[in-house]
């Protein structure tokens, strides 16, 4: 990257770099003969969990565990691949008897690292750094990196509003989309040709009714329907979703049909390129809601796509999330998730703030040259 300033980034090492969970798992499943097998996805969260799963924090007490714990097949690679685009460190919690093998190892499969940039604590919350890359959704909102970064796994599924990937190559996509998001874009630049806006916010900001009162406004824009495994009747603005079952969503996603797609609380939620495409090849512009993982992919597949943040105070945010049809569970998360989704609009080209949807969409037929 030519750039005249490079960003900080800290890499978590268990389940980031190094295998811990599903590393502890296979031991308790070969000491034990587990019938069925212990599964990495019955680990859903940190800590105990009162289930058969609890055995394998048996092994984070054994040095030899640290000693041996393999690395993610790519993890060296993407170290010195990400090493060329920012300054790398790295935030590991450790008990402090076993420091000392987890820097030896550090030091062994990543040289890349110098050994001044490895911090060893669990108050991740303390380190400074730019991004911060972490598979611990309380080390991700407790963060004070500027975009915090999750890395999928089963304990953080139901984790909404926050920028997250599932692999070290939509990590470094994201890191170039950060990077890229330094760049003022022209407004003049803007719908010299087929464009993709996307409208990004945290739940409840009305992107969905937003977005179709802006349809109403104008010939030259057309919606991109996403897809989802979920009921439609337990989500609103239901006409930007199309409708499939569990099996076609995976196939689909198998296949690499869908540019992006995502799991939250038991459903799966994804977007094809054909369908982007397809609207762009008659010549429209496409107006889209995603989070804004699914606007940063956007933005690997397509060169002309324009973010705009949806910023709406936190009690009417409170109050839609309230009123929607969804378990107690899904509204703690999109809560919880608030806080977090705001520093997502420092990535986004445009922020609009508002009291009332019609201001909301005035706001944004300008930025869109709406008439």
């Amino acid at each position: 990257m030519n750039r005249k300033f490079r960003l900080s980034c800290a890499l978590d090492i268990d389940d980031v770099l190094m295998e811990c969970v599903a590393y502890a798992v296979r031991l308790a499943n070969e000491k034990y003969k587990f019938e069925p097998p212990l599964s990495i996805y019955e680990v859903t969260g940190w800590g105990p969990l009162g289930t058969r799963a609890d055995v394998i924090r048996e092994y984070f007490n054994d040095p030899e565990f640290y000693r041996n714990q393999p690395v993610f097949e790519g993890a060296k690679e993407f170290v010195a691949k990400l090493s060329e685009m920012t300054e790398v460190f790295v935030s590991t919690a450790i008990p402090p008897e076993f420091m000392g093998i987890r820097a030896k190892r550090i030091m062994e499969e990543f040289p890349q690292i110098p050994p001044d940039h490895i911090y060893m604590g669990s108050r991740k919350d303390k380190i400074n750094v730019d991004i911060l890359f972490d598979d611990a959704l309380h080390n991700i909102l407790r963060s004070n990196a500027r975009y915090p970064i999750l890395r999928r796994q089963p304990w953080n599924q139901d984790a909404t509003g926050i920028l997250a990937v599932n692999t070290y190559e939509q990590f470094l996509e994201l890191v170039e989309a950060i990077a890229d998001s330094y760049s003022i874009r022209k407004n003049t630049q803007l719908f010299q040709e087929p464009s993709i806006v996307v409208l990004v916010g945290p739940s409840g900001s009305g992107k969905s009714k937003i977005a179709t009162e802006v349809l109403t406004k104008t010939n030259d824009f057309e919606k991109l329907v996403s897809y989802t495994t979920n009921d439609p009747t337990a989500v609103e603005e239901n006409q930007w979703y199309n409708y499939v079952s569990l099996e076609n969503f995976r196939e689909m996603c198998e296949s690499g049909e869908m540019f992006q797609s995502t799991m939250y609380a038991g459903h799966g939620y994804g977007s094809k390129k054909s369908d982007v495409e397809a609207i762009l090849k008659k010549g429209k512009h496409v107006l889209t809601t995603m989070d804004i993982c699914g606007a940063m992919t956007l933005r690997t597949h397509f060169t002309n796509v324009i973010t705009i943040y949806i910023q709406r105070q936190k009690p009417a945010l409170l109050a839609s999330i309230l009123r929607k049809n969804s378990s107690i569970e899904d509204k703690v998360n999109r809560i919880m998730g608030i806080e977090s989704e705001k520093k997502n609009a420092e990535i986004c080209d445009f922020v609009v703030e508002f009291d009332t949807y019609p201001e909301a969409v005035e706001q944004i037929c300008k930025i869109l040259q709406i008439q």
